[in-house]
């Protein structure tokens, strides 16, 4: 085991969390590795391929009690090939001759391919664990802040009033598309294959495909439709790009968080222990962002290896190496950080601190500016063509601008419009926390969907 004062890799002590880096460890991997050449001689021995006491000796020491890494290592070291280490060492635990039918009718991707596929479903089961939990979390700020009415930016502009509802209402149905993704791509990805070296079975003749089929459902894996030496890699792109697209929404609802907490808009914020927490080296008085930026910074990570992953797929002929290596790379640690942001996503929103002042503060910062277009479709209303109330609240806007002051009181000395609107329902018109629509039934209705699909 590697100690702090000699790691390299920040996942190795800095990033990452313990059920994760166990899916992806040495020996989970081995064993995972074992698992197969286990299920694929109990598979031989049901269809008389194999004697049945070697396929019981076989599973009996297809574990790493028995097969150790050092061992397979240290074959791997003579051999160059990492699954003819593994079936020496598994050969050499054999008793009564059974190590002799290791691997019968097996290439090496079968048994990496398969290992693999339970990997990644393991993965792919605690990322859906995560995002499920963070949506619970969301649903609950969506419930509690339904009705928080905040100013809605857009090009970084006071636009019209939102609530925080409708904020957390977004986030949760893009991470339901987002279990949607997860659950298609392990459909795809997570499959098992004992296809032989190019995919036709050959070597265990007309009873190939019954033992592809039986591997499989001994690995609860469904097996590949048809592969040549590999399963093929669109479906590891797939996985790499679903992981990316979570990492994508993650940075999103992140990067909300940091633009609200800047000190000019301080509306909500990440939770800061005054008491040990430290904001800066030199300036005592800091309280910075660095959960959400940490998820910002580690997201960029992970959708940087979408293109090496869709350069994985297209191999030469039946297969080749150069996706091998790549994916030694890129599948441990895009499964890892993915975890790793979603935990801090979780810590983020389950700890998120609101500034109800500040959030009022703003709504009002443009002094009623923000009310023009209601102004303009209740002028519509009223009688006034619709074009003709544009080009009027407008002009009314730009010299509330050249004023500097508020909207309401331009608006209030116009004959045009007092003579369709009483200085009472300018007041009604200009009220912010009204003018919000169908939030409310849209908050809600993602609500009702998403407690549906997460409690199935």
């Amino acid at each position: 085991m590697m100690n702090d004062t000699m790691a390299i890799h920040p996942i190795e002590f800095r990033y990452g969390t313990p059920e994760m880096k166990a899916v992806w460890e040495q020996e989970t991997k081995l064993q995972n590795m074992l698992n197969v050449e286990a299920a694929l001689a109990k598979a031989e021995a049901e269809l008389d391929l194999i004697p049945v006491s070697a396929a019981m000796e076989i599973s009996k020491k297809a574990s790493t009690e028995y097969v150790k890494q050092e061992r397979v290592d240290e074959i791997e070291r003579a051999t160059h090939h990492d699954i003819a280490a593994l079936m020496k060492a598994l050969e050499e635990v054999c008793d009564n001759g059974a190590g002799e039918y290791v691997h019968y009718g097996a290439t090496s991707n079968d048994i990496i391919d398969s290992a693999q596929s339970l990997q990644l479903k393991s993965s792919i089961e605690i990322i859906r664990d995560k995002v499920v939990k963070l949506i619970e979390i969301l649903i609950k700020l969506a419930c509690e802040h339904k009705n928080t009415v905040t100013i809605g930016r857009t090009h970084g502009q006071h636009a019209l009033p939102t609530t925080y509802g409708m904020k957390f209402a977004i986030y949760i149905d893009e991470l339901l598309r987002q279990l949607d993704r997860l659950d298609l791509t392990k459909e795809h990805l997570c499959v098992g294959m004992m296809t032989g070296a190019v995919g036709t079975t050959a070597a265990l003749g007309e009873l190939g495909f019954e033992v592809h089929v039986k591997v499989s459902e001994k690995l609860g894996l469904n097996p590949v439709h048809i592969s040549n030496q590999v399963v093929q890699r669109d479906n590891h792109a797939e996985y790499v790009m679903t992981l990316a697209n979570i990492c994508s929404t993650l940075e999103k609802m992140a990067l909300e968080v940091r633009n609200l907490q800047r000190t000019e808009i301080m509306e909500v914020g990440e939770k800061f222990d005054p008491k040990k927490q430290v904001g800066s080296s030199t300036m005592p008085h800091k309280r910075n962002p660095i959960t959400g930026e940490r998820i910002c910074g580690v997201s960029r990570v992970v959708r940087s290896y979408v293109n090496a992953a869709l350069q994985d797929n297209p191999l030469w002929h039946e297969r080749d190496l150069t996706n091998s290596s790549c994916e030694r790379i890129i599948l441990p640690e895009s499964a890892i950080l993915t975890d790793y942001i979603l935990n801090l996503s979780i810590k983020l929103f389950g700890n998120l601190i609101f500034h109800e002042e500040n959030i009022e503060r703003n709504l009002n910062l443009s002094n009623g500016l923000i009310m023009a277009e209601r102004f303009m479709s209740t002028l519509t209303q009223k009688g006034m063509g619709r074009q003709s109330a544009y080009a009027l609240v407008r002009s009314c806007a730009m010299e509330a601008y050249a004023q500097d002051c508020g909207l309401r009181e331009i608006l209030s000395n116009q004959e045009e419009i007092t003579k369709y609107l009483t200085q009472e329902e300018i007041n009604e018109t200009m009220d912010p926390h009204t003018y919000l629509g169908s939030s409310e039934k849209f908050v809600d209705n993602v609500i009702e969907t998403a407690k549906k699909m997460i409690s199935e």
